[in-house]
């Protein structure tokens, strides 16, 4: 098949229209032809916004849809598994917005599903699609030699809402389902560390490789809620995450990297600025700082989606590495209540 990838979006919550719409209004090789969400009024008002032509409520009416060739899920976490899956079952390629179950075994059961079908389903942790990110790969693989020691963080400052509030365009939502999240979302050590460790595990997963043992430990004062993990490679490499929500000041994310020949720092930025991150690259005496300009890493992401479908390569990150990344989640809680070293 040739032509631009049709597309439905299936939850159209806020994560849909401050990051995917835009990304997909933009977006080369895909064309928008369908919404869903539960709300009507919500669906409705995000299809006369971006010129949709089919606005549903009921996902089945996606799956039933012959227009309809790939799906985006950016419905709450726990109901990616079953839309996911439900999806791969009507012959959908799946883009599933991180992470890509609740549950390990959940995961495990859609990877088994991606292999039976044979269709595309691609996990929306688009930080592999961000320009700084990708060109710290490069330099890790080719200029910083054996990997030895590593640190990444995510870091959530108490500046972030005003931040949200002044980027994010206004968003439809439904008062009656915004109430039932933030009762799910109460649960804030679960929800905090699926959330943010999706990200942060998987750029350490796509910078250095699996990880074979996970020390943690875990502090909540109130509201707020630390993680510090200790992780090891199967080179020997070690390394430290540590993920922080409401510290003072604004958000930061990034990774240091250091090998035997070079070193390379990546700084990440809020998503909603739609810069690529910046990278500081440092070999045989001379650091690069590369000057990357496509920052919309939603919209590369979007993009790497249709390419995989109309040219058969696979996608990235690949369901197995969503898997892998419920297993670093999964483990880090499991080291945190027992105190004791994790081996994968």
């Amino acid at each position: 098949m040739t032509g631009n990838v049709r597309v439905a979006l299936i939850g159209c919550g806020r994560i849909a229209q401050v990051a995917h719409l835009p990304a997909l209004e933009k977006a080369e090789g895909v064309d928008l032809v369908a919404v869903s969400d539960p709300s009507a009024d919500v669906a409705r008002a995000v299809a006369r916004r971006y010129g949709v032509p089919s606005a549903y409520t009921d996902q089945g009416e996606v799956f039933a849809d012959p227009s309809v060739e790939a799906v985006i899920v950016a419905a709450p976490d726990r109901f990616h598994h079953a839309i996911a899956a439900a999806a791969l079952a009507a012959g959908k390629h799946v883009l599933v917005e991180k992470p890509l179950a609740s549950t390990l075994e959940e995961a495990e059961a859609l990877a088994d599903l991606v292999d039976r079908t044979g269709l595309v389903l691609q996990v929306g942790a688009m930080k592999r699609h961000d320009e700084g990110v990708q060109y710290a790969r490069r330099f890790v693989v080719e200029r910083v030699g054996e990997v030895r020691s590593f640190n990444a963080w995510y870091r959530i400052g108490d500046l972030r809402p005003g931040i949200e509030a002044t980027l994010f365009p206004h968003v439809a939502a439904d008062p009656a389902a915004r109430q039932v999240e933030a009762g799910f979302k109460a649960d804030r050590r679960r929800y905090l560390l699926a959330t943010h460790g999706a990200h942060v595990f998987d750029t350490v997963r796509f910078l250095l490789g699996d990880v074979t043992s996970v020390i943690a430990r875990h502090r909540e004062d109130g509201k707020d809620q630390t993680w510090q993990v200790l992780l090891t490679t199967p080179s020997g490499a070690v390394g430290t995450v540590g993920i922080a929500v409401d510290v003072p000041g604004v958000p930061s994310e990034g990774i240091e990297v250091f090998g035997s020949t070079g070193t390379v720092r990546v700084d990440t930025h809020f998503p909603f600025y739609r810069r690529a991150s910046t990278v500081h690259a440092y070999a045989d005496g001379v650091t690069s700082v590369p000057e990357l300009t496509d920052g919309d890493a939603y919209e590369r992401q979007a993009e790497a989606f249709a390419r995989s479908i109309r040219e058969g390569g696979p996608p990235v990150p690949d369901v197995h590495d969503g898997v892998r990344a419920i297993r670093l989640i999964e483990a880090t809680a499991a080291a945190v209540e027992s105190g004791a070293e994790v081996e994968l």
